[in-house]
């Protein structure tokens, strides 16, 4: 029998160490509960790691909309389009895609961004204000974002969206040729109009970020355990058992915050959750020869331009394929090739190149809160794009639930049981 390493009837394990494992182990924290976290890789090293560290609060329109569905599908099965599903994955995903074009009915849709907003508003000074605790607010960026087309034509194909945005409070200032240019020389004069954002913000290095918050947790006693959990348990007595590759854990709650992992952990308890891999890639060149000084999208292109601290990153393109499949280098040199139509002068001849698992479900929104029918059990987990953006309110709506104070206004629209 393996040995359990005992901690305090009220102590909190939190499985998993990306960015919102991470949140949700400092709120705990802050609350007063004993926390342990446990991942078999470093705090912040995984999906963390490679995102493009956008804040954005104003992103509460969901990937499935009612005008943009037919072409969302139609670059499913095209191998060079910014959404790929591989054709050996399509019968795993089907039902995934089933409720990806349910959560596109208008109403649908409209409960979704509400949701979204309440869960995203105020995200940048929430980051602020973490950073501040912890000590490396210069890594939050809040001089706005860009987000670029090459012509009217093209930004009105997303008109349904920013209008969408822009009715949720997202402060949008349209922007031409010149003024696009005298804010980032180095954008090509390809594109000629856009919107700058100003209130929106950006994390100059994701990874430092992570581990920054992880220092302060083991500051604060925080044990950061590198193993892999195989299995959840509850017992008779109310607490939880995590069993793990090398012995297991003892926790009166345990949250799950795994990513893209979190739906294998729940099955064995009748929880069954639609939860993909949207495998995000990402380049990244030491020298690029060109300098922005934000977030710059390439929105007819989806790619995702930031300015970190260890050279210039370019994110994008949305591949489902599963956890084991091997990355495909070709989904990342397309976005070097997307990238060089609106940065010109980049020099592409020496890039890195990263994949990660990014955890998504049908309808755009994570999980979170308490799991259904499980007293102790909690989720943390399916942000997709907005993990970096949500991952401080997600921690303070666990802590404040684990203490009985729950939003459950809130978290009621984000619940596992819509899936259940």
């Amino acid at each position: 029998m393996s040995e359990i390493n005992q901690v305090k009837p009220d102590a909190v394990v939190v499985i998993g160490a990306g960015i919102v494992g991470l949140c949700v182990a400092y709120y705990a924290r802050k609350a007063g509960y004993e926390v342990k976290v446990i991942d078999p890789e470093e705090p912040g090293s995984q999906c963390t790691f490679g995102n493009a560290g956008a804040i954005a609060s104003g992103a509460v329109v969901p990937l499935s909309m009612p005008g943009s569905l037919r072409s969302a599908l139609g670059m499913l099965l095209d191998p060079t389009g910014p959404l790929h599903l591989p054709l050996g994955h399509l019968l795993k995903a089907a039902p995934w895609l089933l409720q990806f074009v349910a959560a596109s009915k208008p109403q649908r849709v409209a409960e979704i961004a509400s949701a979204l907003h309440d869960l995203l508003k105020d995200s940048v000074q929430m980051h602020q204000e973490l950073a501040q605790e912890i000590g490396c607010q210069q890594l939050i960026r809040s001089n706005g974002q860009m987000h670029l087309y090459p012509n009217r034509g093209a930004l009105q194909k997303d008109a349904a969206s920013w209008n969408l945005k822009r009715a949720y409070g997202l402060e949008m200032l349209e922007i031409g040729g010149s003024e696009i240019r005298k804010m980032e020389p180095a954008v090509s004069s390809q594109y000629d109009c856009g919107y700058f954002l100003p209130d929106q913000g950006w994390v100059a290095e994701p990874f430092l970020y992570a581990s920054a918050i992880a220092d302060s947790l083991r500051k604060q006693g925080v044990e950061f355990v590198r193993d892999k959990v195989l299995r959840l348990a509850p017992e008779e007595d109310g607490m939880w058992t995590i069993h793990s590759s090398s012995g297991s854990h003892s926790a009166r709650h345990a949250v799950v915050a795994a990513g893209a992992w979190s739906a294998q952990l729940l099955r064995p308890l009748g929880m069954k959750i639609l939860l993909e891999s949207q495998r995000g890639y990402h380049v990244q060149f030491a020298h690029p020869n060109v300098n922005i000084s934000r977030i710059v999208t390439l929105a007819d292109r989806k790619v995702f331009i930031t300015p970190m601290g260890s050279g210039l990153r370019a994110a994008g393109t949305v591949e489902f394929g599963g956890l084991k499949r091997p990355p495909d280098e070709r989904r990342a040199k397309l976005i070097a090739k997307q990238l060089k139509v609106g940065l010109p002068g980049l020099d592409v001849s020496t890039p890195t190149i990263w994949m990660g698992h990014r955890p998504c479900l049908p309808d755009s929104m994570p999980v979170i809160g308490a799991a259904p029918g499980h007293a102790g059990l909690w989720c943390a987990f399916g942000h997709g794009h907005l993990g970096m953006t949500s991952c401080v309110h997600t921690g303070r709506l666990i802590a404040d639930a684990l203490d009985g104070h729950a939003d459950t206004g809130l978290l009621d629209a984000f619940s596992a049981s819509r899936f259940l």
